[in-house]
């Protein structure tokens, strides 16, 4: 099986987890970042699809990182809720972690036997994307694990007393 195939194959099974893991996901922030990164993974998708079926892919410069940072900027009352995350939901995070490591480590080696320029460009832009939802999924089940903490690291307070 080609890298492109293993590779769609890879993109279908995270976005049905996504969903499937944003639908048990009680806290409006967890959903909202699986979500996210579902809708991600369906532009993923179809690069990877255009590309198999000798389509000359749009490869899109999308920065997860910053459509997060979006989302939490809309949802500044909903994340100030404390919601204790379910054991569930938090092992539901760790999956995804270990999911767009899997993605991570899968898009590079494939980037290096690429056969094609445009696939080589893909597989690289699909590494910096997994990385970064890499990032997402960890700094989510930090807030979601312990809240009040992850405030203090993110905006680097000083505790005062």
């Amino acid at each position: 099986m080609k890298p492109v195939e293993i590779a769609i194959r890879m993109e279908k099974d995270a976005i049905d987890f996504y969903n499937e893991a944003a639908g048990r996901t009680k806290h409006p922030v967890g959903k909202k970042m699986f979500l996210t990164v579902a809708e991600d993974e369906k532009r993923h998708l179809a690069m990877l699809s255009d590309i198999f079926n000798g389509v000359d892919a749009v490869i899109e410069e999308i920065n997860p990182i910053e459509n997060i940072r979006t989302v939490f900027s809309s949802m500044k009352d909903k994340m100030m809720e404390r919601v204790e995350a379910s054991d569930d939901e938090l092992e539901a995070f760790m999956i995804a972690m270990r999911m767009e490591k899997e993605g991570i480590e899968f898009y590079r080696k494939a980037e290096l036997g690429a056969g094609t320029v445009r696939e080589k460009i893909l597989f690289k832009r699909l590494t910096d994307e997994e990385g970064q939802h890499y990032t997402i999924f960890s700094e989510t089940y930090s807030f979601l694990n312990d809240t009040g903490n992850w405030f203090m690291w993110d905006e680097h307070s000083i505790v005062e007393g």
